[in-house]
Order: structure tokens, then C-alpha cells, then sequence
């Protein structure tokens, strides 16, 4: 481990996120919201006078194209985890306790969506745009954005940008690693931009869709509206969420070839989207027959919250097209199901993601017929490709070691406070990125009851969820801190 290198980089993160932080500013002046603008041009310096700090520390680095990976994975952590500070600042001018403005922050720049707010009256437009904003930031992944537009990182760039997703592959859709970022946020970006057309084509106004759309395609589920897509009452509306939140848990290099290349066959062709598809179908047809069988509603509007709302907890975005938390006891176990699945590997959703789940099933069958055939050679294939058995090992350890995660928080926070469904959902909620989970933290409560150290572990839960598990699994080695002289 060389300091320098790794502070190095990190300033020129540190700096560029300062410039982010302007953005809720420039959008207060324009608005007219001027006393808005100060609390993020203070943070902005913040931000930009601790990289600055980093990069005069790496000052000395001569190789830093040569940054190994364990440097890399320390990167991708601190930068998700200073972000989630600097992006928090603001939020202290507002009337928010340091520890509130934390979670706010952490909730937004993970994509979880989990919120402390209880009255969205008390806040200006630059406030809710900024929670929107950094979700969309993270939605893609900030490291993948800072390598697209920053040549500084070079070499460095490739080690960072598999660092930040973990995943079971590492899959490029084009020969440098940069073009690949840029290739990724063109898809991302274009994505937002019919959204946001679409939902002002509807009704929606145009800060409203602005926001949504940014939550919506990062698979966040912040809303500047304290009902979420359900208090704009429009089918309209509640069907374009729909659609995009299904996208925003698909792989994006996937629909980049589908969309840039045309590959039309790109997704479709994915025997994990497959499955992902089948998966909503199949729930969203369950939770149907559960809504109707106790409550009463027209088909089409069950159908409607049923695709909604599967939709929206599979992928982790978390928008709710009505209040689940009042549903029927087993509507609620299959909305609790979801939050254990995820989006698809390279989308913006978190949780374990499809493919992990996939291939367990994959692998949990094999087991059966090798009972029945011990001697036969039974490969696991995905998309007719075999899963090395490396890969297995690291699959089957980030679903154990997320598990356990699971299970000890859960129960950590049941007995912090009292409630074993606050604990064990509200886990699941974090850890997956998911948001809202169900009783007093549902998608109409708020995380702002709860108990300090209960909000700090959902914190790192949900730090440690949107890192996938493995820079911090990782960090817990000794020899990951042995420091090196060369620098």
C-alpha cells in the first residue's frame, strides 16, 4: 500500500466533486433561490480544499499508472465514503444534525433511497434537486464518471473503474477502458433526457420530472414529492417510472449495444435479462392475485401497482405507486422477497444482483443431479459460457458474507430498537440499496425515529451494499494496510 499514490488520485476525485457540488448552486440562482446557493458553494470548497490537501500529499508519486489493485479497491471505498460526507454538508444548513445529514447523504449517493425527512415543506428546490442529483451521480457509479472526463487518471482509470463494481465478470464494450466510462454515461445520460421528456409530456412539472428522472434512471427513489410517484396520481406517469426503473436495472452495456450499435437482440439475448424479466412476470402476477383476493381494486389498477411496485424493489429504486406498508401480510413477504434479489450485473440497481441469484440456482440444481449422477461432469453455464470454478468460489462467498451481514445488523438494530421487523427489513433495505422497507420506515415513514447507533449501522450497510461487499471484505486482511516505500 503506498499513500501517496492513493492520495494522489483521490485528490483529483476530491476536486472534481468540489465542481459537482456547483451545480445545486447554479441551479438556486436560476431559480431564484439565492440563500439556497451558499451551503453547496461551502461545501463545494470544502470538497475541493481536501483534494487539493490529497494531492499536495501525492505530490511525489512518479508511478502512478502502476496503482495495484488492493490501492484501487481503497480508492473506490474512500471516495464513496467521502462523498457521502462532502455531499452531506450542505445539508447541515438546512436544519439536519450532522449524523441525519450523513444518512441523507449516504442514502442518496448509494442509490438507496432510505430517507430521515419528515415535512418536505421545509426545503427549497436546490435542496431536493441535489438529493436526486447525487443518487444519479451514483447511480452509474462515481468512479466511472471521474474516469470518463478525467485523462489524470489514466492507466490508473482501469484498475479504479473494476475496483467500483466486483461483480462476477468484468465486461468491456470497447478496447480502452475510458471510452468504455464515456460509452456507459452517453447510454445513462440519454436515457434521463427521454425521461424527463416524457414525464413533462404527461403533466408532470418540470423540476418534478427533472428529479424523478434522475432518481428514477439511477434506481434511487428519492422524489421531491413527499408521496412519491403515488401522489401524482397519474396511470400516465406511473407506467413511464415503470418502464425506465425496468431499464435502470438492465445492464447498460448491454443496452448500449442495443441502442448505440444496434445489436436489437443485445438484451433479449442475455440468458440473466431473461431471467430478470421472467422474475417480475412471474411476482408481479403473484402479488396481483394477493392484492385482489384482499383488497378492492380493478384489475388494471392491481396490475398497474403490482408491475410498479415489483419493478421498484427488484431494482432497488424504491418509488412507491401506493402504500405497501398497508398491504395484506403475504403481499408484503413477496414485496420483502425482492429486496433479496436485485438488478442485473452493470445496471444501476444494487442488491445481490440477478446474476448471482441465477447462477445459485444453477449451482443448487447441479448439486441435486450429482446426487443421482456422482460421477457425471455437470458444468454451470451462463449465457453457454462456463463459470469458472474461481468465480463460483467468489460468488458463493459475497452471498454467505452478504448474509451474514444481513442476519448480524438485523439483529444488532432489533435489539437497539425493540422492533424485529424494523431490524431485519430495514437491513435487507440498506444493505441492498432498496430504500423503504416496511411499518414505520414503509415507503410513507422516515429512518428519522430511529435510535443513533441504529443509524449508523444502516449507514454502513449501506456503503458496504453499494461497494458490493468486496473493498471492504478486502480491507479487513492485515496485509491489505502494509504499507510500501515506493512511491
Amino acid at each position: 500500500m503506498r499513500p501517496p499514490l492513493v492520495a494522489r488520485a483521490l485528490g483529483i476525485i476530491l476536486l472534481a466533486f468540489g465542481g459537482v457540488l456547483l451545480l445545486p448552486a447554479l441551479l438556486a440562482w436560476i431559480v431564484g433561490e439565492n440563500p439556497a446557493m451558499w451551503p453547496f458553494v461551502i461545501a463545494a470548497l470544502a470538497a475541493a480544499s481536501a483534494g487539493l490537501s490529497c494531492f499536495w500529499y501525492g505530490r511525489g508519486s512518479r508511478d502512478f499508472d502502476q496503482l495495484r489493485r488492493t490501492e484501487g479497491l481503497l480508492i473506490v471505498a474512500l471516495t464513496w465514503t467521502l462523498a457521502g460526507l462532502f455531499g452531506g454538508v450542505p445539508y447541515l444548513f438546512f436544519g439536519l444534525s450532522p449524523l441525519d445529514a450523513l444518512f441523507e447523504s449516504v442514502s442518496g449517493i448509494t442509490t438507496t433511497g432510505a430517507t430521515i425527512l419528515t415535512d418536505f415543506s421545509l426545503y427549497p428546490r436546490a435542496f431536493f434537486f441535489w438529493r436526486s442529483f447525487s443518487q444519479w451521480l451514483g447511480g452509474m457509479g462515481i468512479i466511472v464518471l471521474f474516469v470518463a472526463i478525467l485523462p489524470q487518471l489514466g492507466v490508473a482509470g482501469r484498475r479504479i473503474f473494476f475496483a467500483e463494481a466486483p461483480g462476477p465478470t468484468e465486461e468491456k464494450i470497447t478496447p480502452r477502458v475510458a471510452h468504455t466510462a464515456k460509452a456507459l454515461w452517453t447510454v445513462y445520460i440519454v436515457l434521463t433526457a427521454i425521461e424527463i421528456v416524457l414525464l413533462i409530456l404527461v403533466g408532470m412539472p418540470w423540476f418534478d420530472a427533472l428529479c424523478n428522472a434522475l432518481s428514477t434512471m439511477a434506481a434511487g427513489g428519492f422524489s421531491p414529492h413527499p408521496e412519491s410517484i403515488m401522489g401524482y396520481g397519474s396511470p400516465a406517469i406511473t407506467w413511464i417510472v415503470t418502464l425506465f426503473m425496468l431499464l435502470a436495472g438492465s445492464n447498460f452495456a448491454l443496452q448500449y449495444r442495443m441502442l448505440i450499435r444496434s445489436h436489437s437482440q443485445a438484451l433479449l439475448a442475455s440468458e440473466e435479462f431473461r431471467f430478470y424479466l421472467t422474475t417480475v412476470v412471474l411476482f408481479a402476477v403473484l402479488l396481483l392475485v394477493l392484492l385482489l383476493a384482499n383488497q378492492e381494486m380493478t384489475i388494471a389498477a392491481g396490475w398497474r401497482d403490482s408491475l410498479f411496485q415489483i419493478i421498484s424493489i427488484v431494482t432497488t429504486t424504491g418509488f412507491s405507486s401506493a402504500d405497501f406498508a398497508l398491504w395484506s401480510i403475504p403481499a408484503q413477504t413477496v414485496i420483502f422477497a425482492m429486496m433479496l434479489i436485485g438488478g442485473c450485473a452493470g445496471s444501476a440497481g444494487g442488491g445481490i444482483k440477478v446474476v448471482r441469484v441465477l447462477f445459485i440456482a444453477k449451482f443448487l440444481k447441479r448439486e441435486i443431479d450429482q446426487l443421482v449422477h456422482p460421477k457425471a461432469v455437470l458444468p454451470i453455464k451462463i449465457d453457454r459460457v462456463t463459470v469458472h470454478e474461481e468465480v463460483q468460489r467468489q460468488m458463493l462467498s459475497f452471498l454467505l458474507f452478504y448474509l451474514l451481514l444481513l442476519v448480524v445488523s438485523g439483529l444488532v438494530v432489533t435489539i437497539i430498537e425493540q422492533d424485529a421487523l424494523i431490524g431485519m427489513v430495514g437491513a435487507a433495505a440498506t444493505i441492498g440499496n432498496v430504500g423503504p422497507g416496511l411499518g414505520e420506515i414503509g415507503p410513507m415513514g422516515s429512518f428519522a425515529h430511529l435510535q443513533p447507533a441504529s443509524k449508523m449501522l444502516f449507514i454502513i450497510n449501506m456503503i458496504v451494499g453499494r461497494l458490493e461487499l468486496i473493498p471492504f471484505l478486502v480491507m479487513l486482511a492485515p496485509g491489505f494496510w502494509t504499507l510500501s516505500r515506493n512511491c
